[in-house]
């Protein structure tokens, strides 16, 4: 598990960085995106935090990888890489949804 807390931790750094980036050193919609995929990011990364503690990884894990999939495509757009990108983005978004699912699942399996 402990993997999976560095993977957290260090994507709420980069949550934090391009956060920080989208509010002093973009605009339009480039500042747009930084800001709604850091804020993704970031509490996705802490959800994976809490959901540790009920030992449910198979959610952390889907918050990580959804949470990398939605901002990392929006920090790319934002960082001038081709729009169709934003075409990836729902990926995460639907992995983002899987997670919460998930883990409605194990809760109500008690």
């Amino acid at each position: 598990m402990n993997w999976i807390v560095i993977l957290a931790a260090l994507s709420g750094a980069l949550a934090v960085g391009a956060g920080a980036f989208g509010a002093h050193g973009a605009s339009g919609a480039a500042q747009e995106w930084l800001k709604t995929g850091a804020q993704y990011q970031l509490l996705h990364a802490v959800a994976a935090l809490s959901v540790l503690r009920l030992e449910a990884r198979g959610p952390a894990l889907l918050f990580l990888a959804g949470g990398a999939i939605f901002a990392g495509t929006l920090y790319l757009m934002a960082l001038g890489l081709p729009r169709w990108l934003g075409a990836v983005t729902p990926i995460g978004g639907a992995l983002l949804i899987g997670g919460w699912l998930w883990l409605a699942w194990i809760a109500a399996r008690g």
